[in-house]
C-alpha cells in the first residue's frame, strides 16, 4: 500500500476536476499535493470507509469527529482553500454523479474500494443524533436543545469566557475583549427595547442568564427568562442568586408557547429563532405579538443564510443537522421579516451584525484551542472537534457572506398608530 497519498490525491483530482489546493498525508507515511499548503491528514482506512458510504459533506464529518481525519497546519486556511470545494461549488458535470460516468474515475473509485478494506461501514461517532423530519413539537424541540446546550456548563465557561453569552457580540474595534463586545451586545439591545425602570421583559431562550441580568442590573427591568434546558436554568438561576437579583428575575426550564402570564413591555429573543423551524415561525411570531401590550417591542436577534434562486431546493447542512444544532433551519432576512409583519409587527428596525459574529467566533474558537485538554476532559475528543470544526467554519461562512446575522426591531403597534419610537431611534437612548 505504498504511496497511499498520491493515489488519494489522483481520485480526487479526478472527481472534482481541479487539482486538490491542499497536500495529503496518508497512514502509510507517504505525502502529496502542493507543497507548503495545509496538510490533511487521512489516519486510517476506515476515513475511507466513511467517504465510500456517506459521500460528501455528512462522510467527511462523521471522519473529522471520529478523528480519522484531521488537518496539519492552520484550521482557518485550510477550510477556507477546501470551502470552494465542498460548501460553494455548484453541482455539475464533474461533481460525483458525473464523474462515475468516466471509466477513469470508475477505475479509481474501485482502486478506492480496495484501500479502504473491509467493506462494512465504521458505525458513525456517538456524538451524532438524528432527528428526521423537522416537527418542532415540544418533546422534539426539548431533545434538540438538550443535545446542544447540555453539554456541560464548565464546558461553556471555557469557550464563551466569563460573559456566558452564547450569540454574536458588538464589536467597537477587532482589538476589543470579547467580554466587553458582548456587554455592549446586551447594552444595544436593552436600548433598542427601550427598557427603563419596572419595565416588564419576556427574555425567550434565555441561555445561561446573562441578558436578564444585564436588564435588571443596569435598567431595574423586571425579567422572566425561559429556556428549554436543565443545565442553563440552574446556572443562570445561581448567577441571578449571586447578583442579589432574585426579586427581578425569575428562570424558567419552559416552551416560550406555554408562557401564559404576559402582556411584557417587551421581549427579547437573541440566538433562540434559529431552533423554531421553517414550519413554526409564524406560529412563533404570533405567540410572542400576543404576549406583548400594544406599544411593546420586540428584539428578534437570528442568523440568516442567503436567498436561493429555487428555496424548494434547500436542504440543511448535514453536520450542524447530526452534530451541532438538530432541527435547527435558517432563513433569510427576508423570510423572517414577513413572517413577523403576517404576525402584526410593525418592523421599525433591522441592523445587520454579519462580520461581529466572524470575530465572536474567532474569539470562541481561540479559547476552546487554549483549553484543548480541559475540554476534551469535560465533554469528549469528539465533541470538541466538533465544536472546533463547526466555529471555525462558521466564522469563514459569516466572513464569506455566506450566512449573516441581524437584530430586527419590531412592534405590536396599537390601532392609533402610535409606536412610541423616538423620531431619531437610531441614536437607542445613548
Amino acid at each position: 500500500m505504498a504511496d497511499a497519498a498520491s493515489r488519494l490525491s489522483r481520485f480526487a483530482e479526478q472527481v472534482l476536476g481541479v487539482p486538490l489546493p491542499v497536500r495529503i498525508r496518508a497512514w502509510d507515511g507517504s505525502q502529496a499535493g502542493p507543497p507548503g499548503a495545509p496538510t490533511l491528514v487521512v489516519r486510517n482506512r476506515r476515513a475511507l470507509r466513511r467517504l465510500l458510504w456517506k459521500p460528501g459533506e455528512l462522510g467527511l464529518a462523521r471522519a473529522w469527529v471520529a478523528g480519522d481525519l484531521d488537518i496539519d497546519g492552520d484550521l482557518y486556511a485550510t477550510l477556507d482553500l477546501l470551502a470552494g470545494l465542498l460548501w460553494e461549488r455548484a453541482e455539475d458535470a464533474r461533481g460525483l454523479g458525473g464523474a462515475l460516468r468516466d471509466p477513469e474515475v470508475r477505475a479509481a473509485v474501485r482502486g478506492l474500494v480496495r484501500m479502504a478494506g473491509p467493506p462494512l461501514p465504521p458505525a458513525p461517532p456517538r456524538e451524532e443524533v438524528r432527528t428526521g423530519r423537522h416537527r418542532h413539537t415540544r418533546r422534539t424541540d426539548r431533545r434538540a436543545i438538550s443535545h446542544h446546550y447540555d453539554v456541560g456548563n464548565d464546558f461553556y465557561e471555557l469557550v464563551l469566557g466569563p460573559s456566558m453569552v452564547y450569540s454574536c457580540a458588538y464589536w467597537d474595534s477587532p482589538d476589543g475583549t470579547l467580554e466587553a463586545a458582548q456587554a455592549d451586545k446586551l447594552d444595544l439591545i436593552c436600548r433598542k427595547l427601550g427598557l427603563t425602570s419596572g419595565t416588564r421583559l419576556l427574555d425567550v431562550g434565555c441561555g445561561w442568564g446573562s441578558m436578564a441580568i444585564h436588564a435588571a442590573r443596569e435598567y431595574g427591568a423586571h425579567v422572566v427568562g425561559v429556556t428549554l434546558s436543565q443545565e442553563q436554568a440552574a446556572y443562570a438561576r445561581k448567577r441571578v442568586a449571586d447578583e442579589g437579583l432574585t426579586d427581578r428575575v425569575e428562570i424558567r426550564v419552559q416552551d416560550y408557547r406555554d408562557v401564559t402570564d404576559g402582556p411584557f413591555d417587551a421581549i427579547s429573543s437573541i440566538g433562540m429563532a434559529e431552533h423554531v423551524g421553517a414550519e413554526r415561525y409564524l406560529e412563533y411570531a404570533d405567540r410572542l405579538y400576543g404576549l406583548l401590550e400594544p406599544g411593546g417591542r420586540l428584539l428578534n436577534h437570528q442568523i440568516a443564510r442567503r436567498p436561493q434562486r429555487n428555496e424548494s431546493a434547500y436542504t440543511v447542512d448535514e453536520f450542524i443537522d447530526a452534530y451541532v444544532f438538530p432541527d435547527g433551519e435558517l432563513a433569510p432576512i427576508g423570510t423572517t421579516v414577513t413572517q413577523l409583519e403576517r404576525a402584526g409587527f410593525e418592523v421599525r428596525d433591522v441592523e445587520s451584525i454579519r462580520e461581529h459574529y466572524a470575530l465572536t467566533l474567532r474569539h470562541w474558537v481561540a479559547n476552546l484551542e487554549a483549553g484543548w485538554p480541559r475540554a476534551v476532559r469535560l465533554t469528549s475528543p469528539g465533541r470538541a472537534r466538533v465544536w472546533r470544526l463547526y466555529m471555525a467554519a462558521s466564522a469563514l461562512s459569516f466572513e464569506r457572506n455566506r450566512i449573516g446575522v441581524n437584530q430586527v426591531l419590531a412592534v405590536r403597534t396599537p390601532e392609533t398608530g402610535d409606536s412610541r419610537m423616538p423620531l431619531r431611534s437610531r441614536t437607542w437612548g445613548s
